[in-house]
């Protein structure tokens, strides 16, 4: 007890915390004389003193620790010891000591391992660096069977997720390659696991997503056996779970394969698999029930399954199914009633209000305008557009079938539209009404034009398209002038309508104001650059002007454009033949015929461009295969006979003026041209027969009496004087024509050519659309082609060189009217392309 103290109750417990030494206060060093002293002079900056003695050297006086005893060795001896300072008691190097080459620091002078004397020791590394680098981790061993299981299993999902990547890319077949590794590659690690003892650890999820991916590829390859074998080994698998979703995948590929059967009953099967709580999902499954009854014509259970769907979760899809299964059994009622369902389905859309942006709140806009066009924005609009094409489509439909007459049903349409969410889609409809009178040819003042008339005072997007359509209407009625009216009138509603300005361009065109024309199909490119119709026109524009180059260029993007459009095939030939490019036009003509084979009109064009080249076999080939597709072309026929005769087969031309004169009756050239080939090939009687026959037909045909007398001269037959004085009287009366004909011409300015030779004379009336020459084109073709008969004085045998007689040429002059074809629906002088009915309305 006596050296317990006790505090006293006076006594402060916590006194002496606060106490310290003053030497330590480093704050008070700007007050200390004698530090600042040391600071201002050299006495601070002296260099470390050397120990002499054993224990700390301070200034000259050496002070011995417990163990270093000055001794009496001479002065080499404490000369030496100067100089190798010894260890302290603890084996500590001595303050200011040097060991191994490097200086001790003074104690409180410099902080340890630092120094400025690079030549008295090794360089500062405090780190070990200049041991070099540390020895590699020692790896894993590889060989140990769990390690070669994570191995494989991790080369298995990289073959899964390659598989998946290729088929996002479009690569179908590197997608089943790698689906296919992944299953060997997992059958060698159930092996493997086997092999271990572990397995009942065996991954089932990755079983499954490898056997899962691959029926998926195989299904995308359309290797549907496989698919569905793969299929069954997942389903028929009791450990998988939820296995039996798989059958939806089974059923879908039985409805590719047309096993309509075999699909309802695994989609009923799967049905039956999934719970209540999933309704999404058995929604979806019914309606693909409801889709394959359609296809196998039972309507009556297929309208089951869509009415129970739109009972529960109605949508714009089972809606329009439902309105065809009615449509379907004619149920005008039930019709009506799905119609009204139909356009009360909510679509689940915000309004296009919240997308207008508000003036004075500038963080809003930038909101709203980052919002107006981003995925989920584009989602609604193309589910609206959606819903308005299969509302608009069931009105076309059940139009005509809901009421006694066409209008009173687009009517109740229209009032039903008007009172749902579509209220915007009436003035479509009203429109859609109108065109559908068009396609009935309805086009009085009860019909389109009526109903178009009525949109003039509505909004303008409507008025414009209701008045391109009138102006359309009247264009194909010839009055030009309502039409160019009514595309004023839709320009002025909408001025970047190209639909309008293409409209407004046809009328000028027809007015030969070529020049205008091309401004407003420019126009109209400018505001839709991919709009055809206006660059046709453009092009038959810049032909009719002469500019051919510019019409060659918009023909040539036109076909980039439309790279299997007849029409403009065919413009391009006509421009390269235009432009004395015959080759390029045969190249062009070639395409052509590959879109269509059939085309009896492109395959007389390539005829008669491969005759002015010289190759008459080629030109035979394709005249023959147009005569077989269309053999009543005259300048077909024409050509053939003409070619059989110039190769000597006359027989074979018979069958050709046959049938020419059976297309043109009253034209005696191929009556004579039948009895010419007979006379030709030797079968004089058949020649007599079919003379006299002519000469019943035409008894003013001199050329025909001129070779009945030389024929019953020859033959010695009685006839030959009554032949002879026809011939005189005939003659007689011709010139007697020919005095008349002089002396009005001679008379009048006006008057019609005539063409004759020495062997008839027959009047020739020029077609207005032929050159100022009598003789029409298919004459002069006709004579340069076709062999001369003989003259009275030349034995019948004869084959002369001199072209057929004028005679021989059509006396009416006009070609026989051409049908318009596939490959040239538009002519290429005087058609031109005009804007199509309802471009302004959704498609039908």
């Amino acid at each position: 007890m006596e050296h317990v103290h006790l505090a006293a109750e006076e006594d402060d417990l916590y006194s002496g915390y606060n106490d310290y030494n003053p030497t330590f206060d480093s704050e008070e060093l700007d007050n200390d004389a004698g530090f600042q002293q040391a600071v201002r002079t050299s006495h601070g900056r002296r260099p470390p003193m050397t120990a002499k003695f054993p224990g700390t050297a301070i200034g000259g006086r050496a002070l011995g620790t417990s163990f270093g005893v000055e001794s009496s060795f001479g002065s080499e001896s404490r000369l030496l010891k100067s100089r190798m300072p010894m260890a302290s008691s603890m084996g500590r190097p001595m303050t200011g000591a040097v060991q191994d080459g490097a200086a001790r620091p003074m104690t409180a002078v410099r902080a340890a391992g630092y120094s400025s004397a690079m030549t008295r020791g090794s360089t500062f590394d405090p780190l070990g660096q200049s041991k070099g680098p540390a020895p590699p981790l020692e790896g894993k061993s590889e060989d140990t069977p769990d390690e070669k299981v994570k191995i494989l299993e991790k080369k298995v999902n990289d073959l899964i997720e390659e598989s998946c990547l290729a088929h996002g890319h479009g690569d179908l077949q590197l997608s089943l390659d790698r689906a296919k590794e992944a299953g060997r590659k997992e059958r060698a690690l159930v092996r493997q696991r086997e092999q271990s003892g572990n397995a009942d650890h065996i991954n089932l999820d990755l079983t499954y997503s490898v056997l899962f991916n691959l029926a998926t590829q195989y299904a995308n390859n359309d290797m549907y056996a496989e698919a569905l074998n793969t299929y069954q080994v997942i389903v028929k698998n009791k450990m998988f779970s939820n296995a039996g979703r798989l059958k939806v995948n089974m059923a879908n590929i039985h409805f590719k394969q047309k096993n309509y059967p075999k699909a309802i009953k695994l989609y009923r099967m799967a049905l039956d698999q999934i719970s209540n709580s999933h309704k999404e999902m058995r929604i979806k499954i019914m309606q693909n029930i409801g889709v394959v009854f359609i296809r196998m014509g039972q309507y009556s259970d297929a309208i089951t399954s869509f009415e129970h769907i739109m009972s529960e979760c109605p949508n714009i899809k089972t809606g329009f199914n439902l309105i065809l299964c009615y449509y379907a059994i004619g149920d005008r009622e039930r019709m009506k009633k799905a119609f009204q369902k139909l356009i009360c389905v909510p679509l689940g859309i915000d309004e296009e209000d919240k997308y207008i942006p508000p003036n004075d709140d500038t963080h809003a806009n930038l909101v709203i305008e980052a919002i107006k066009n981003d995925k989920l924005h584009q989602m609604e609009r193309e589910r609206k557009a959606l819903a308005e094409k299969f509302i608009m489509t069931s009105a076309k439909l059940i139009a005509p079938a809901i009421e006694a007459t066409f209008a009173a049903g687009f009517d109740w349409c229209v009032d039903m539209v008007k009172s749902s969410q579509y209220v915007e889609l009436a003035n479509d409809l009203e429109i859609n009404k109108a065109i559908t009178y068009l396609r009935q040819r309805d086009f009085n003042q009860v019909g389109a034009v009526e109903t178009l008339k009525t949109f003039e005072k509505k909004d303008s997007r409507v008025k414009s398209a209701a008045a391109t359509n009138l102006s359309f209407l009247y264009f194909l009625e010839k009055d030009y002038d309502q039409a160019d009216r009514y595309a004023d009138l839709a320009m002025t509603a909408d001025r970047y309508n190209p639909a309008a300005l293409i409209n407004k361009g046809n009328t000028v065109f027809v007015k030969k104001d070529y020049e205008k024309a091309a401004e407003f199909y420019k126009e109209a490119l400018r505001n839709d650059s991919s709009c055809t119709e206006a660059l046709y026109n453009l092009g038959l524009t810049y032909k009719r002007l002469g500019r051919l180059e510019e019409s060659l260029d918009c023909f040539l993007k036109l076909h980039a454009i439309l790279r299997n459009s007849a029409q403009v095939m065919w413009q391009l030939a006509n421009l390269f033949e235009m432009l004395e490019d015959p080759h390029q036009a045969i190249e062009w003509l070639m395409q052509l015929i590959t879109v269509t084979p059939t085309d009896p009109q492109v395959l007389a064009k390539l005829g008669e461009l491969y005759d002015s080249e010289g190759d008459k076999s080629q030109a035979f080939q394709y005249y023959q295969e147009s005569f077989r597709y269309f053999p009543s072309n005259i300048d077909v026929i024409e050509w053939l006979g003409a070619y059989y005769i110039d190769t000597q087969f006359c027989e074979k031309a018979i069958q050709y003026f046959e049938r020419a004169t059976l297309i043109q009756p009253t034209q005696v050239k191929w009556q004579l041209m039948v009895a010419s080939c007979y006379r030709r090939s030797g079968n004089y009687q058949k020649a007599l027969e079919t003379y006299k026959d002519i000469h019943r037909k035409f008894p003013e045909n001199v050329e025909c009496l001129r070779f009945l007398v030389r024929l019953c001269t020859d033959m010695g037959m009685k006839e030959v004087q009554d032949y002879a004085t026809k011939l005189k009287k005939v003659e007689k009366m011709k010139e007697i024509r020919e005095q008349r004909v002089k002396s009005a011409r001679e008379g009048s300015t006006r008057g019609t050519r005539r063409e004759g030779s020495a062997s008839s004379e027959v009047d020739i009336k020029a077609d207005s659309g032929h050159s100022s020459h009598g003789t029409s084109a298919k004459g002069e073709r006709l004579s340069a082609k076709m062999r001369a008969l003989p003259g009275s004085n030349e034995p019948y045998e004869a084959s002369s060189q001199r072209d057929i007689d004028a005679s021989y040429v059509d006396p009416l002059g006009a070609p026989m009217e051409r049908p318009k074809t596939a490959a040239k629906k538009r002519n290429e002088d005087d058609d031109f392309a005009d804007e199509e009915l309802g471009d302004d309305l959704l498609p039908e």
